[in-house]
């Protein structure tokens, strides 16, 4: 079955300011370099901007149903709720799954769309901070060196940061995790189409994302950094062109995007391996 769902077109964050009686309305996108937690925005993601490609009228990777069972044996799960009723019933499997702590990190709304934006997004050079499906780490950015010394860099301490998602994400069973998908790739199908994508597969896009991933640069040593105003970028300009998910998976540190590739590779093995 196809959906057809128009997602609500918001832009990020509104500054509004009085000017005789008119609203002026002023739209702020954050690079994914953002190193500060942004403010909670409880409206659904916003529509992107690209053009989407023509896409194959059959999936390149379709997805099986969830089960492979007799049909007696079907009555294991429930109806899916709607897409916009989702979001208490995703985070609860979310949490059966991965443990309490995700469930704790993740939106508050628009769970299932902001995965979907997400993951569209990695491969491109921008992602919103509002459609990211769980919180910024704890803890801020660090550094070490100095701007003045041309030797500022990423901190090995930053890395630490980021190892209680990576080690959710390791140590749950990739079968459990696909099968999970599975069963809500209904709803992700669904919201990939109101991102304007009505004749395109979502998993035929996430095996494009996990093989981008995977081909991401592994610097030898933490890369250097500047700062022109207030955000940081990295000073080696193929560095700071790389697309959203390179960047993070250097952000992050070389063990931790090993272990994450690991497991990606093994997802890849599963939901390609459906066709």
């Amino acid at each position: 079955m196809r959906y057809n769902r128009r997602m609500k077109t918001r832009t990020e964050q509104w500054l509004v300011a009085a000017l005789i009686t008119a609203v002026v309305a002023v739209m702020l996108w954050y690079a994914w370099t953002r190193y500060a937690v942004p403010d909670p925005v409880a409206e659904r993601p916003a529509m992107p901007e690209q053009v989407p490609e023509p896409a194959d009228a059959t999936p390149r990777h379709p997805v099986r149903p969830p089960i492979d069972a007799a049909p007696s044996d079907a009555s294991r799960y429930v109806p899916l709720p709607a897409l916009n009723d989702s979001d208490r019933f995703f985070k609860l499997e979310l949490g059966g799954l991965f443990g309490p702590g995700l469930e704790e990190l993740l939106a508050n709304e628009a769970v299932i769309e902001k995965v979907v934006v997400t993951i569209d997004n990695l491969p491109r050079s921008k992602l919103a901070e509002r459609m990211r499906p769980v919180a910024a780490p704890p803890g801020a950015f660090l550094t070490e060196g100095t701007a003045e010394g041309n030797d500022l860099r990423i901190s090995a301490e930053n890395y630490a940061r980021y190892e209680s998602l990576v080690m959710l994400f390791v140590s749950t069973d990739p079968d459990a995790m696909a099968e999970l998908y599975r069963r809500y790739y209904p709803l992700l199908q669904e919201a990939y189409e109101g991102l304007g994508y009505p004749d395109a597969w979502f998993n035929d896009r996430v095996i494009e994302v996990i093989d981008h991933l995977l081909a991401a640069p592994t610097p030898a040593t933490a890369p250097a950094l500047v700062r022109p105003h207030v955000l940081f970028q990295y000073a080696d300009p193929e560095l700071e062109s790389l697309s959203v998910g390179h960047k993070l998976l250097i952000r992050i540190g070389p063990a931790n995007a090993a272990a994450v590739n690991s497991r990606l590779a093994e997802l890849r093995d599963r939901l390609a391996g459906d066709s």
